[in-house]
């Protein structure tokens, strides 16, 4: 194949963290202009905006726990920085007795679900046990610069690029908890920034995969390729259950030894090579926006490729998701009510938790409606008077309340619906029994902190509304850019509206209607909804993608 870091003029990297003097160069290239213009304009307005990349501020220990389960302890300041996520933007979690667990088909946009302290650093022979950077020193040695374990339909086997990797294919063939069939896993050492870049595509029968691109830091291989095959066939799920025509996939990247700084060459560099990576898979992933990045750094993926998503608005991509994304959660709030036969919104308590982008939304609507008293608590002061600034003259109707970072007494405030807008894994054994709510409905992701939690809800008689249903605008907001933009959407509209079979609220209805008549949990109804709609073929360009990868393979993408 051709070499892109030679034709696009961008240097080679000659180092795990190079560093460029583009200002004391002599002799620049047009691209290398534009990249040392984008690293000024991300800092001046990281300066001008406060934006920050959430994953830049973490300190984070990572762990083994065992084969099937990994651990996950952060810090104050990452829960700060993700609390009150968007579902494309940032997104949070919290734990119960320093342990968190997320379902592999509840995961969509989160940050990984494990808690611990870190022991990676004893030799290993294990590719699963080795730090993602050392796994990339291996590749190194062996002399491979890409490689990838690919899902043969048709021989109904999984196939590995080099034989170095064979392990690879054992993991996937013996594991029962995350690997699904996953018709590709690529993987690629970035020519610049030295990163281990990953694509990981579940089921794309309804189109192309779509999926962020997450920046995080990875203890061990097992880790990181667990993560990209949950989030992979958590977003399959989630756009299946919205109707849209585009698979499950997501771009997973470890940071480097180096930690990326706001002035770093290096993270210039890794968004150009992220670029190359996507633009080299031929469209089979379009990325988006996920932890570890922002809108800025999707601006300078989107200079290398055009298979991304999320960019700004200015340079035509959709934008903030929140106010969507907001307005879909008022959506199956009113499909429980509904169902249930509770009436409207009109009258009802809402409880909130976090006080974030999404949830100002949330109260905006509720209001609308004329429910009869909100209550909102966020741990960050902030927040708390932003939402009561925004909405002065309705301190009878909502109350906005500061609390401590790991308080969850909002969930046992008497109310008709509790709505989690903030933090993930907080509905779980100490926190159900509290919960005075019929209906618990919210856009935080992850919100179950395990299975039997779910079963906990069903015995309560809560009804529990799936987050990748209620919380799915993010990826409609963004999946269809490409066809370019109208005010009042109706490719958007129709998910509001009350006709669509895949709106939010006939869909809420549909999820709770199969959880009754076969006395399963919704989580277990919407996932195999979800499992029937993935199957589906694209209307006009069906297994395209599956095409696409068989000609990566064919064509040996691996030795370009």
């Amino acid at each position: 194949m051709h070499d892109l870091a030679r034709t696009r003029q961008i240097p080679p990297r000659t180092s795990p963290a190079p560093t460029i003097d583009w200002i004391s160069c002599r002799s620049k290239s047009s691209t290398e202009i534009t990249m040392h213009c984008c690293r000024l304009l991300t800092v001046f307005r990281h300066f001008g905006t406060g934006a920050n990349s959430g994953n830049g501020l973490a300190f984070r220990r990572l762990t083994n726990v065992g084969k099937n389960s990994v651990a996950f302890r952060y810090s104050r300041g990452y829960s700060s920085a993700c609390s009150a996520s968007t579902n494309y933007g940032r997104c949070s979690t919290s734990s119960r007795g320093g342990r968190i667990f997320a379902p592999a088909r509840y995961l969509s946009r989160c940050t990984p679900s494990w808690t611990g302290s870190q022991d990676s650093d004893k030799p290993t022979g294990s590719i699963l046990e080795l730090q993602p950077n050392d796994f990339v020193d291996f590749l190194k040695e062996k002399k491979i610069r890409r490689c990838f374990v690919v899902y043969d339909s048709r021989a109904g086997e999984v196939r590995v690029s080099h034989p170095e990797l064979e392990e690879l294919v054992r993991f996937s063939r013996e594991d029962r908890v995350d690997y699904d069939n996953h018709e590709a896993v690529f993987l690629e050492v970035g020519a610049r920034s030295g990163c281990l870049l990953g694509a990981f595509v579940w089921r794309t029968n309804r189109g192309q995969a779509c999926g962020g691109i997450r920046l995080w830091d990875y203890a061990n291989m097992e880790q990181y390729l667990r993560d990209g095959l949950r989030l992979a066939q958590g977003m399959g799920v989630k756009s299946a259950l919205a109707g849209l025509w585009v698979g499950g996939g997501v771009s997973v990247v470890c940071e480097p030894r180096e930690r990326l700084s706001l002035l770093s060459d290096l993270r210039a560099s890794l968004m150009a090579d992220c670029g190359c990576f996507l633009s080299d898979l031929n469209g089979c992933l379009v990325a988006a926006e996920d932890v570890g990045l922002n809108v800025i750094d999707l601006d300078n993926v989107h200079m290398f490729s055009r298979y991304t998503t999320c960019i700004s608005e200015d340079k035509g991509g959709s934008g903030n998701p929140s106010v969507a994304t907001g307005k879909g959660v008022i959506c199956a709030m009113e499909g429980a009510l509904d169902f249930l036969h509770m009436g409207t919104l009109e009258g009802k308590r809402i409880g909130i938790q976090g006080a974030g982008n999404v949830s100002t939304i949330v109260v905006e609507e509720l209001l609308k409606k004329n429910v009869s008293h909100i209550y909102v608590t966020d741990c960050h002061m902030n927040r708390v008077t932003d939402m009561r600034n925004r909405f002065p003259g309705v301190t009878d109707i909502l109350q906005v309340e500061k609390v401590p970072l790991d308080d969850n007494g909002v969930l046992a405030y008497p109310c008709d619906i509790i709505s989690p807008c903030a933090l993930g894994n907080i509905l779980n054994a100490d926190t159900i029994p509290t919960i005075n709510a019929k209906i618990v409905c919210g856009a935080a992701n992850n919100q179950l902190g395990s299975p039997e939690d779910n079963l906990l809800l069903k015995e309560r008689g809560i009804t529990y509304i799936v987050d990748y249903l209620a919380n799915r605008m993010g990826i409609v907001n963004c999946a269809n850019e490409t066809y370019g933009r109208l005010p009042d959407d109706p490719a958007i509209n129709r998910h509001f509206g009350r006709e669509w079979d895949n709106s939010i609220f006939l869909m809420t209805k549909k999820m709770l209607k199969k959880a009754q008549s076969e006395d399963i949990t919704p989580v277990e109804a919407a996932n195999a909804i979800a499992d029937k709609l993935s199957l589906e073929l694209h209307p006009i360009w069906p297994q395209r993608s599956q095409q696409i990868i068989q000609a990566l393979v064919d064509n040996n993408w691996h030795l370009g």
